[in-house]
C-alpha cells in the first residue's frame, strides 16, 4: 500500500499499472465508511498475494486529483475506488462494500492465481531465452501453458521457441489444440503457417531444382510457393518474402491467396511486441491522470516489407 500525491502519481500510479493493476482507494480522515473500507482493502491486498496492488488518496489532502477523478466518473462521494490497468483508470465503485463485494469487482481486472503464475513463467522464460538457455525456457513456456491452457500469449511464445529450435513434432503437439479455433490469434495461426511449411521441408524439392524450374517459366506459382516454404521452414524469412511477393505481384488471389497469407505470417513473426514502459515521467507538481506506453522502435526490415506487400495489393 502507498500514498499517492501529486509527487509521485507518475511512478507509483500510472506507470505501476502498466505491470500490475492499481486499485485506489480516495478516502478522507472524517470519512466514517472510508474507516470501514479500508481494512477490507488492505487485507484483499495480502490475500490477492500481488495480484494488484493498493494505492491509497487523502482527498483533503489531494483535492486536484481527487477532483479530477470524481467528475471523470461522476461521482461526488467517498469512498470511491478505482482501477488502473495499462496508465489507465478503466473500472471504479462508490461506498464501502462488503469484502464478497469488493472481491467480484476485483475479479473482473485482476488475474487469477492461475495467471499470475502462468505470466511469471513467461516472464522466466524471456530472461533464459535472452541469455540463450533455450531448454530452461522452453520447460518454463510448457509450465505456463499447462499452468493456463487458454493463454493464447503463452501458447504463441511456445509455439514459436518450439520452432526456432526445429522442434516441429513438438510445436504440432501444442499447436493442435487450437487448430480449429475460428477465431485464431494472429499470431497463432501465423504459427500453424510456419509449422505447415516445416513438416513440409523434408519432402520438398531442392532449393536447385525449384530454381531451376522458376527460371524456366516465372509463372511457376507452386514450384515458387515451394521454394519460399522452403526458406520459411528454415528461417530465412526474408528470402521466403521475396519469393511469395514474386507471387502476389503476379496472381494476388492465386490457391486462395496462400502466397499472401504465408507472407503475412512471416512478418507476424518476424514483428516482437512491444514492451509496456512507460515514458519519460512527467515533471513533478503536473497532473496527468491518463498514462502514455512508449512504443517500441519500429524494425526497418519489417517496415520495409509492409510496404511491399501494400504496394503490390494495392
Amino acid at each position: 500500500m502507498i500514498d499517492i500525491s501529486l509527487q509521485n502519481l507518475e511512478a507509483e500510479l500510472i506507470n505501476a499499472s502498466m505491470q500490475q493493476p492499481v486499485l485506489l482507494d480516495i478516502w478522507a480522515p472524517w470519512c466514517g465508511p472510508c474507516k470501514a473500507l479500508g481494512p477490507v482493502l488492505e487485507k484483499l491486498e495480502v490475500a490477492y498475494a500481488g495480484r494488484f496492488k493498493l494505492a491509497k488518496l487523502n482527498s483533503d489532502e489531494q483535492p486536484e486529483i481527487s477532483g479530477q477523478l470524481s467528475q471523470m466518473f461522476g461521482v461526488r462521494s467517498i469512498p470511491f475506488c478505482v482501477l488502473f490497468k495499462g496508465g489507465q483508470p478503466v473500472d471504479g465503485f462508490v461506498g464501502a462494500l462488503p469484502e464478497g463485494e469488493v472481491r467480484k469487482f476485483l475479479d473482473k481486472h485482476v488475474p487469477s492465481a492461475e495467471e499470475a503464475a502462468a505470466e511469471e513463467e513467461l516472464a522466466e522464460a524471456e530472461d533464459l531465452m535472452a541469455e540463450g538457455d533455450t531448454d530452461s525456457a522452453l520447460e518454463r513456456l510448457q509450465e505456463a501453458v499447462a499452468i493456463n491452457p487458454g493463454n493464447d500469449a503463452a501458447r504463441y511464445d511456445y509455439l514459436r521457441a518450439l520452432l526456432l529450435a526445429g522442434r516441429v513434432d513438438d510445436a504440432r503437439r501444442v499447436y493442435e489444440p487450437v487448430a480449429g479455433k475460428v477465431m485464431l490469434d494472429a499470431r497463432l495461426a501465423a504459427c500453424g503457417h510456419w509449422l505447415d511449411a516445416c513438416e513440409k521441408a523434408p519432402t520438398a524439392r531442392s532449393p536447385q531444382a525449384l530454381a531451376a524450374a522458376i527460371a524456366a517459366n516465372k509463372r511457376d506459382f507452386d514450384a515458387r510457393f515451394e521454394l519460399a516454404q522452403t526458406h520459411f521452414a528454415a528461417q530465412r524469412f526474408t528470402e521466403a518474402m521475396d519469393e511469395l511477393l514474386e507471387i502476389v505481384m503476379r496472381d494476388k488471389g492465386w490457391n486462395d491467396e496462400a502466397a499472401r497469407k504465408s507472407y503475412v505470417a512471416i512478418l507476424e513473426i518476424m514483428t516482437r511486441p512491444a514492451p509496456v514502459k512507460p515514458e519519460a515521467a512527467a515533471p513533478k507538481g503536473t497532473l496527468e491522470v491518463a498514462g502514455k506506453v512508449a512504443t517500441q522502435p519500429s524494425d526497418p526490415v519489417v517496415d520495409a516489407y509492409r510496404r511491399k506487400l501494400s504496394m503490390a495489393l494495392f
